[in-house]
C-alpha cells in the first residue's frame, strides 16, 4: 500500500489498525517541498500536526492529507 494512494478513504493502517506515521524526509517527499519547509512550518504553527517521538517527528497521514 503506498501513502500516494489517493483512492483511500481512511487512513493507511498497519496489521494491529494503527495509522502510519511519516517523517520529515517522507513528508517534504510526499508534498514535493525542501525539508527546510516543513521545518519552517513547524516554527510558524502551519502544516500538518507533528507528533514527537524522541528527537523525531512523526506526521500522521491523514493529517497530511487534510
Amino acid at each position: 500500500m503506498s501513502i500516494h494512494d489517493d483512492k483511500l478513504t481512511s487512513p493507511p493502517t498497519d496489521g494491529r489498525g494503527l495509522e502510519l506515521l511519516m517523517d520529515v524526509a517522507e513528508l517534504a517527499a510526499y508534498l514535493g517541498i525542501p525539508i527546510s519547509t516543513v521545518y519552517d512550518w513547524r516554527v510558524h504553527g502551519k502544516g500538518p500536526t507533528a507528533y514527537r517521538f524522541g528527537k523525531h517527528l512523526k506526521f500522521a497521514i491523514s493529517d497530511v492529507r487534510a
